[in-house]
């Protein structure tokens, strides 16, 4: 006899391993892609005329180095960093020992010198007086003359060896020759210094300048003999206005921006010496977008911006070239078009064709 219905009880029974087996290998759901919010700003064409501001320091228009002009151990430095010094103060010391002792020996050689020309000069008076009376011959006239020239060569000598002696040891002490204030030593007490070695440096009295490092394009752009507005960073109703006074010829290997000086017409004592100061400048008309300075990113070490498409509301990067910069916000020359969307914040977070959420479009 048949057993019609095992047959089907079995195959229901695999049926419900097969499902299990499966509903086990398939694993959760995939993770919906994060939306990250960022704010935005839409690029507008700069229409120039704007002003601009870099970050510098006072300094002095000139500044001097101090040195011996003879070598020697120095036993004593009476000005500090941030000392005031006038003309004629002295601000170091050598030990004397060995210029006393070249001045005394000079000084004994010159009064050995002049008791030879004296003994010299009385010998010529002599023959003089006998060969007027025809007691001496003309050889020994002629003899003493000599001598006593030699005698009186030998004095010149001697005291021109003596006033190098004095000069010398009067340059064991360094004097100052301008009224200043000094910025920099060179040398302790107790170091064996050679000639021409700064002691100290010290920043003239006379004149000040705001010094700026300036980006390249800024400099090509910049109007002729433009007027520079110049106050204090921490106090900005510390004010005063100069003008360029020196550019220089070579861009740093560094950070490629050149020093320019600017000279201060009238500073207000509250510019001392190393105080932070902004400089601002208005510039003509200048092709380019300016952009929060929020908004560069990196893209093979050149700077960049996140530009957002619309349509997908995804990010891409894109290099752009700068004009110029300052510490909020930068003029792009190259690699924007109007209208178009950055990302101005939270752009370290973000991945190449990333979804975001726009919290907010501006200029």
């Amino acid at each position: 006899m048949t057993q019609p219905r095992t047959l089907p009880r079995a195959t229901t029974a695999l049926a419900m391993v097969l499902g299990l087996i499966a509903a086990c290998d398939s694993g959760p759901p995939p993770a919906a892609p994060e939306i990250r919010p960022v704010r935005v700003a839409t690029v507008e064409r700069s229409t120039g005329g704007e002003v601009v501001s870099l970050t510098g320091t006072v300094q002095a228009e000139t500044e001097v180095n101090l040195a011996f002009r003879i070598d020697g151990r120095m036993v004593e430095r009476l000005v500090n960093v941030g000392d005031a010094v006038r003309a004629g103060q002295v601000v170091a010391r050598l030990n004397r020992d060995n210029e006393e002792n070249n001045l005394r020996a000079a000084r004994a050689t010159l009064t050995a010198a002049r008791g030879q020309l004296t003994e010299a000069a009385n010998n010529y008076w002599r023959q003089s007086e006998l060969l007027r009376d025809g007691w001496t011959t003309r050889v020994r006239y002629d003899q003493a003359a000599q001598a006593r020239q030699t005698a009186q060569a030998a004095v010149d000598a001697a005291q021109a060896q003596v006033g190098i002696a004095e000069t010398r040891l009067s340059y064991t002490e360094l004097v100052s020759d301008v009224d200043g204030r000094v910025t920099q030593r060179g040398a302790e007490p107790g170091e064996v210094v050679q000639p021409g070695r700064m002691i100290v440096q010290v920043a003239r009295d006379e004149g000040r300048d705001a010094v700026f490092d300036v980006p390249p394009a800024l400099k090509d752009q910049a109007p002729a003999n433009p007027v520079i507005d110049v106050s204090l960073t921490s106090d900005p109703a510390v004010r005063a206005t100069g003008r360029v006074r020196e550019v220089a010829p070579r861009a740093d290997a560094v950070t490629g921006t050149f020093q320019v000086r600017v000279g201060l017409a009238n500073p207000p004592a509250a510019m001392r010496l190393g105080s932070t100061v902004t400089g601002r400048m208005t510039l003509g008309a200048t092709a380019g977008f300016a952009i929060p300075a929020s908004a560069l990113a990196r893209a093979d070490r050149q700077p960049a911006v996140w530009v957002v498409d619309p349509r997908t509301e995804t990010v891409a990067l894109r290099s752009v070239e700068l004009v110029r910069h300052d510490a909020g916000h930068v003029v792009v020359g190259q690699g924007l078009e109007p209208g178009e969307i950055i990302v101005t914040a939270g752009v370290q977070a973000l991945r190449a064709g990333q979804k975001v959420r726009l919290l907010g479009a501006g200029r």
